[in-house]
Order: structure tokens, then sequence, then C-alpha cells
């Protein structure tokens, strides 16, 4: 599977190193230009994207409305659409783990690979554990965080054998796990068709090294998980799976690296995955930029008080909380000038509605992201429910 980086003397190096660059600088931005209770807000609702568009990239389409009623522990009585919540529900979870650390910074290893595997496949329920073989028939068990034991085939690739899996797996980690961070930005895009490629397990691969990449990208640029480059990578899924595809292929000429496998498609893959992760920086920082947030989320809400679905004056309580991040609860009655019955009336439907939340009956309150009021306040974030 080599070459697993670009070589130095590769005249790519300097324009994709500037894209890797330009990704730092702009993530890093934009994760300081939230409150930190907004912060914590988005990262919540970027789960249920990642989620969904990792899933949507393998033909599960769970739509985030489904997904937060799954955490609700509401599910459908439909069995299939049930067992899609419950894998959307399992997604979740294990990127939660990974957002608070799990991985203690260390995504690109063998640990790491079999863990997110593990922690996501125990989840499932037992009908989304097995795999048929094509070409016998036969139907096979997925083993949470186990390497596979039988051969595969992905399309027109064929992963290395069973037997081989633990030793290209080593050499994944003893590439990828040491490098400095602009050289592991850099080499994010090809940790994550290496992996594919090595196809270490009966089936997931593609939910691990999403999760994987999303890993790595939130410990080397600190992105706070207010991103999702799964978005990126469903909304161009033709062009994704083309390029993987590409570097499956072996070495075209002298000119095409000297390892096995083609050096130029692993750069036309590297380019599409940065600048996909730049497009999705942007997007999101145009998303939250204040003004229009703020714009966005008060409209909505004289709407609903004119509808007789909110009690007057909750546009002061949410637009402070936009500005400020939190709101403890002790002040709602005097920022409002109300008593504090009707204040405690404004806060309880916000509540409700999951417009707010609170860690508790004495805790600050903090805005939510509910995914179904995405398309008012976050509009294109994820196609709308119908």
């Amino acid at each position: 599977m080599e070459p697993l980086l670009l070589p130095e003397g590769s005249r790519h190096r300097g324009a994709l190193m500037d894209l890797a660059i330009e990704l730092a600088a702009k993530a890093s931005g934009f994760r300081r230009s939230l409150p930190p209770g907004l912060l914590a807000a988005l990262a919540d609702m970027v789960r249920a994207m990642n989620c969904y568009y990792s899933n949507l990239i393998e033909g599960h389409d769970t739509h985030p409305v489904d997904i937060e009623r799954a955490l609700r522990n509401d599910y459908s009585k439909d069995a299939n659409q049930r067992n899609l919540q419950l894998e959307a529900r399992a997604h979740i979870t294990v990127q939660k783990w990974i957002d608070e650390g799990g991985l203690n910074g260390q995504a690109a290893s063998v640990r790491a690979a079999c863990e997110i595997h593990q922690r996501f496949c125990k989840l499932l329920p037992d009908e989304l554990l097995w795999v048929e073989n094509k070409n016998t028939g036969e139907k096979l068990k997925v083993k949470p965080g186990a390497l596979r034991d039988s051969d595969v085939a992905v399309g027109n690739h064929v992963p290395v054998s069973p037997g081989a899996v633990a030793r290209f797996m080593a050499r994944f980690e003893e590439v990828f796990g040491p490098l400095g961070k602009a050289e592991a930005i850099l080499a994010t895009a090809s940790a994550h068709h290496r992996l594919l490629w090595i196809h270490p397990f009966l089936d997931g691969n593609g939910r691990v090294a999403r999760l994987m990449s999303h890993a790595q990208m939130l410990n080397l640029l600190d992105t706070g998980g207010v991103w999702s480059i799964a978005r990126g990578l469903a909304r161009n899924v033709a062009t994704y799976k083309a390029l993987l595809a590409n570097c499956d292929l072996p070495r075209r000429n002298d000119l095409d690296g000297r390892g096995h496998l083609s050096e130029e498609a692993l750069v036309d893959f590297t380019r599409f995955f940065l600048t996909t992760c730049l497009d999705q920086v942007r997007f999101m920082e145009e998303l939250m930029q204040p003004d229009r947030l703020r714009t966005r989320v008060l409209l909505w809400a004289e709407e609903e008080t004119r509808l007789g679905k909110l009690p007057q004056r909750t546009g002061p309580v949410l637009e402070t909380i936009l500005y400020r991040g939190q709101l403890p609860r002790g002040e709602v009655a005097s920022l409002l000038n109300t008593p504090e019955r009707t204040a405690r009336r404004v806060t309880s439907e916000l509540l409700r509605q999951g417009v707010l939340v609170s860690d508790s009956t004495k805790a600050p309150l903090r805005l939510a992201f509910p995914a179904a009021l995405a398309s008012r306040w976050m509009p294109g974030l994820f196609p709308d429910k119908n």
C-alpha cells in the first residue's frame, strides 16, 4: 500500500501543504468565534449531521429528526426504520465518546480503529451485524472490534488476505501514528484511503474511516466538533467514491511515484479531501454569522408567538443567549421586566420545545439547535424531512 505519505520531493507538496495550513487557520478562527455556550450546542447538532451523512454514504437514510427521537428512546414501530435509528444512535454515541477525548489524541492507530468498530457494532441490532458473501451466499457475523478472518471484495478492489491484515495495520500505525501536526493534516486523506484499502473489518469500515478522520481533525485542528467532513463527502459522493477507487490502482508509469499504488491518484484524493474540509468550515462559518443567525432565530420566535405557539417576550431571552452563550435562570425575570411566574412560563416553554437546554433546574440556560428547526435556523445543513 505504499506510498502512504507524499514524498518530500513531490511537486504537489507545496500546494497541498498550503491547503493544509489554510484549513488549520480557518478551522481555528471559526472555533474561536463561537461563544462557549453555542459551541456545545452546535457540536451536538453536528454529531447528528455527521451521523446522517456518514450513514447516507452507506445507503442508510435516517433523518436527524428521527435520530433525535432515537436519542429520546422514541423509536419507529417499523422494524427496519427502528434498526436504522439504533444504528444512528450508536454512531452518535461513539462520536460523543471521541469528542470527549476517548482516543486521547491517538486516532491513527490499530487500537483506535478496533475500539471505534467495537463501540459502534456492540450497539447495533443483531440484524445489522450480518453480511453476505455475494459469491457463495454464505452469511457471516460481524465481530465487534475484531479484525476480519474472511476474504472480502469491495467493488473491483480485493483487499489483503485475512492473514495479512494485522501486518498491514501495524504498518499503518507505524507511519501515520507519530507524524507532526502539519504532516498529519496533509496525511489525513491518505490514512482515510489506506484504512479502507486494508478493509480491516468484515463490515463497518466506511463508518470507522470517517469517524477516524473526524477524530484526527478534532485533535489536529482543535475543531471543537463544530463542522463535519462527512457532509462534504456525502454531497460529492460520486467524486468521493471515484477518487477512492482511483487510489486503489497501481502506479501508472515511472512518473507516478515509486510505490506500488498510484501517487497521482493519492494527490488527487488529498486535494479533494482538504478542499472539502475547507468548504465545510466556510459553510458552517457562514451559517453561524451572529447577525444572520440572530435574525433567523428571532424571526422564527416572532412567527411562533403570533401563532400562539410561544408566549410573549421569548425574543429577548433567545437574543441574550445568542450574544452571551448562556443565561442564568434568575436573570430572566429582570431581563423581561416581568414577575417570576411569567419568566418561568417563558423558559419552561422554550425548554419544552427543545429550543433551550439546561444541565439542571438551577443551571444556566443554553441554546439548542433542534433538528426540527434546522431548515429555519440553519438552512442547508441537511434536507428537510417530508
